[in-house]
């Protein structure tokens, strides 16, 4: 797949029934289409990309900007395009938009069991910072929390 094929763009409603889908194929707790509608609508901290190829929604990731930080809220990529390099360049947008909006530094948390997601944020710079026990209601799993700070270093 050719870099050059793959476009970002801010999140719209019109891209919620993609979004939805993909949220539904990756997550074991997904969002609600009402979730991304209030998201987009009421949460003025929100900010959500999303990347499409060939017309197509193959990913997508949403941050909240509180002062000078950001906290990733979700990353996805379609399992049909996974391994194509996509969650990467979702979170190298998502550092450009960072830099742009004036954030230092990042955080998020992730299923202790999310291997490559763990060995994805660690390549670009992540560290982890604690657990939060039990975190997802679904199983108890536990989260890794992961910060990255001096973004634009």
């Amino acid at each position: 797949m050719s870099e050059n094929c793959l476009i970002i763009n801010k999140m719209v409603v019109e891209d919620i029934g993609e979004v939805v889908v993909i949220e539904n194929l990756c997550f074991s707790l997904p969002w609600a289409h009402d979730s991304f509608l209030n998201e987009l609508h009421s949460n003025k901290h929100a900010h959500y990309h999303v990347i499409r190829q060939e017309n197509r929604i193959v990913g997508y990731a949403g941050l909240w900007k509180v002062l000078d930080e950001g906290h990733i809220t979700n990353i996805a990529v379609h399992p049909e395009n996974r391994r194509a390099g996509i969650g990467s360049k979702l979170l190298e947008h998502m550092f450009k938009f960072s830099i742009e909006q004036e954030i230092s530094s990042l955080t998020l948390e992730v299923r202790k069991s999310n291997i490559s997601a763990l060995k994805l944020y660690k390549k670009y710079g992540f560290e982890e910072a604690g657990i939060r026990k039990a975190y997802y209601s679904d199983n108890n799993e536990d989260a890794v929390i992961m910060w990255k700070t001096n973004i634009g270093s």
